[in-house]
């Protein structure tokens, strides 16, 4: 099940059903299984209060994901998202508020599918794979 919350904010997903629909699939074309998948919707303060507490970061970022899966294709987790930095980074690359939601919404469920960006190579294999998902969004 995939479920959207916002915390401390106001916030609704734009097409939430299709959203789900495109997530389902993003993990079915990843050959994941699917348990529980909570997307929380939060303000930048509230993202870098987590940021400090839980992974020692003292700068803003737009995703913190949690992955509470106990087995390798098992996708459950907790992916925080500030759309205060969304907005942010939608504006800086000329991209619209929805189309920069997707991409960090389909690059926080890739980190769950155990995709990882800590190196310039595998930063560019997990843009490669945002890219391929976000045009599957119909």
């Amino acid at each position: 099940m995939i479920s959207f919350f916002a915390e401390e904010i106001s916030f609704k997903v734009p097409h939430p059903i299709k959203t789900k629909r495109w997530l389902k699939s993003v993990i079915e074309q990843e050959e994941g299984q699917l348990n529980q998948l909570n997307y929380i919707f939060c303000s930048d303060e509230y993202l870098l209060v987590m940021n400090r507490q839980y992974l020692n970061h003292d700068y803003y970022t737009d995703i913190i994901t949690f992955d509470t899966s106990e087995a390798e294709q098992e996708v459950e987790g907790d992916i925080f998202i500030s759309v205060d930095r969304v907005q942010e980074n939608a504006t800086e690359l000329g991209k619209t508020f929805e189309e920069e939601l997707r991409r960090v919404l389909v690059h926080g469920l890739l980190h769950l599918m155990r995709y990882d960006d800590t190196t310039p190579k595998l930063k560019a294999e997990m843009r490669a794979r945002e890219d391929f998902h976000l045009q599957t969004y119909r």
